[in-house]
């Protein structure tokens, strides 16, 4: 791990977004509740929470962060049709929360994935990436 150990606790914020794109019978289904493992949007909501707080539990080199606050969105999507899934995660610290917003939009994604599989084979996840960053050394960074 890097050592943070000198650098000064500051407030960060990241924000993560990705999608999974799906057939639009598909997107009825979730949108009518018909989907046998539940509510495909509360579920992968609280999976993408976890995850960020578990990410130095799952990516070897991440520190273990005390977040004060993560959201994740999971909102339906019709061109293309599918879920659009955007995590915020702050905390403050000496290391950023870039990882830990990408952990929950991945996770989040792939809980989408896993409660669709069963009646859509050809569903995809797609453009994981961080939009933007507050804080640190680096300062403020926009990507979208």
């Amino acid at each position: 791990m890097v050592d943070v150990g000198g650098k000064a606790e500051t407030e960060r914020a990241a924000v993560a977004r990705g999608r999974v794109i799906f057939s639009k019978a598909t997107l009825a289904a979730v949108l009518a509740g018909d989907i046998k493992k539940g509510d495909v949007r509360a579920v992968a909501r609280l999976a993408g929470i976890q995850a960020a707080k578990r990410t130095s539990e799952l990516i070897p080199l991440c520190h273990p962060i005390g977040l004060t606050h993560v959201d994740v969105q999971v909102a339906p999507s019709e061109s293309p049709s599918g879920m659009q899934v955007e995590a915020t995660v702050q905390c403050v610290g000496r290391t950023g929360v870039e990882m830990e917003a990408l952990t929950a939009v991945t996770v989040a994604c792939l809980t989408v994935y896993d409660m669709i599989k069963g009646i859509d084979r050809t569903a995809r996840i797609t453009d994981v990436r961080l939009a933007a960053k507050r804080g640190g050394r680096s300062g403020d960074i926009r990507l979208e």
